[in-house]
């Protein structure tokens, strides 16, 4: 049976200078193949330790019933600080808590239904887009993210891709996302907050554009705000919404830090999930068929309507599955613990590698093989309880997880509804960790109508 692919695991012994070099390059082949049957495992360096768990009882612990005890990890937050600045994503306890309070209502009850307009609009111009290269091959990666960063333009800021300063900050993110890997050398040395943190200038230069560029969109947001006649999107809604305790609202310097990570975390994961859906549907043509017909089924611009498309939402699933964007999430201990009757010191780092927990050989049957019937079985509900976390879980689980869903189903269906993705010609991709999981050299997939 064919098989999607997957990185190829490193050597089980290497020394931490080759870990490191291996690990700064691509996080997924820096990893031994064991991590895939391991409940927990331990890396040692000689200024800390690290403990990777694939035990849903630990797992559990850290992110839903004491996550206090286990705030995000200074050491992620070192490589992202240029780009995200003080974001939710970064943060952790008082501060963090009041950014969710006024975050979180911009995606609570009606506001999918409210945004969906624009999704659907974004989904309609991806698929012409698509359909504007038909009969040709192309690597896909680029169409993904222009689509999921015209959604994230369309309801944060009320302006689809091809507004000038929507355009400019997606091209400067192009940048950012190959040049930034996840973690930097800060992640493995404990050094002073006056020490270089080694980035490349491309990357400090790309992060200041996108940062000065969202300067301009939220100041002009206000701007908008305080004269009556702001767009209802989500950005007027998160800069209007105070806090329930204090009642300040974010000002302009802190929502640009949340406008950093709603893009992050809005747009470069999407376009990940999305090219890889397309890749795997082009490997499994009977699936993409099955998609297919049911677009034609739906009116994909009626909201209430999208209950209908159960395939194109396991397919989708399955996607999040194989190629989490966000591979890996690591926390710090604040205290002594204990996890599988090991003793934990205060300080050491926890990571929950989603890569590794998707496919734990010990839990999911035939991790490797990308099958939506899954879900429907013992097993995968099962593990969709205690070994799947696209979007994390507890209080800490992404707020536009729902939001995120809708887009990917919406933008399957819009594209594969009149138009065929095929194979290309480039050997099969292989996946890598930059700030997302992509593709090492791109996807090359020929497009064809039906």
């Amino acid at each position: 049976m064919i098989q999607p692919p997957k990185p190829k695991a490193r050597a089980d012994k290497v020394s931490l200078w080759q870990y490191m070099r291996l690990f700064r390059r691509d996080i997924l082949s820096a990893q031994p193949e064991r991590l895939y049957r391991a409940w927990m495992a331990e890396f040692r360096t000689p200024f800390f330790r690290s403990y990777m768990v694939n035990d849903a009882e630990v797992i559990r612990a850290v992110l839903k019933e004491r996550p206090q005890a286990f705030p995000k990890s200074g050491r992620v937050g070192s490589g992202l600080r240029p780009l995200l600045g003080n974001s939710v994503f970064l943060t952790n306890g008082a501060t963090w808590e009041r950014q969710r309070r006024i975050i979180d209502p911009a995606f609570e009850g009606g506001r999918l239904r409210e945004t969906f307009p624009s999704i659907c609009r974004a989904a309609q111009d991806a698929a012409a887009r698509f359909a504007g290269h038909a009969g040709r091959e192309i690597d896909i990666e680029p169409e993904t993210s222009h689509a999921a960063a015209d959604v994230i333009f369309r309801t944060l800021f009320s302006i689809p891709i091809d507004h000038a300063v929507a355009r400019d900050v997606f091209e400067a993110f192009q940048t950012y996302q190959r040049s930034q890997p996840i973690l930097n050398l800060a992640a493995f040395v404990p050094v002073p907050s006056w020490v270089p943190r080694g980035y490349r200038r491309e990357t400090r230069a790309s992060a200041r554009r996108i940062r000065r560029l969202i300067h301009q969109l939220t100041v002009n947001r206000q701007a908008e705000i305080d004269a009556g006649s702001a767009p209802q999107d989500l950005a007027t809604k998160i800069m209007t919404t105070p806090d329930p305790k204090t009642g300040e609202r974010f000002d302009v310097e802190e929502m640009v830090d949340q406008v950093a990570i709603f893009f992050l975390a809005g747009h470069e994961t999407s376009a990940s999930a999305l090219a890889w859906a397309l890749y795997l549907l082009a490997l499994f043509p009977d699936w993409q068929d099955r998609v297919a017909e049911e677009a034609h089924g739906a009116d994909l611009a009626d909201f209430s309507q999208m209950s209908k498309l159960k395939i194109t939402r396991d397919v989708f699933r399955e996607t999040l599955r194989l190629y989490p964007p966000v591979p890996m999430m690591v926390r710090e201990t604040t205290q002594a613990e204990t996890f599988r009757k090991r003793a934990i010191r205060p300080g050491a780092q926890v990571v929950i590698s989603q890569w590794h927990l998707h496919r734990q050989n010990r839990m999911w049957e035939r991790p490797d093989d990308f099958d939506p019937t899954r879900w429907e079985t013992e097993n995968g509900q099962a593990c969709a309880r205690d070994a799947y976390l696209p979007f994390s879980a507890g209080p800490r689980v992404c707020p536009g997880a729902g939001f995120a869903m809708i887009e990917g189903v919406m933008m399957l269906a819009s594209i594969l509804r009149d138009l065929r993705v095929v194979l290309g010609s480039a050997p099969p991709p292989v996946p890598v960790a930059h700030l997302t999981v992509r593709s090492q050299s791109g996807i090359a997939l020929r497009i064809v109508r039906r």
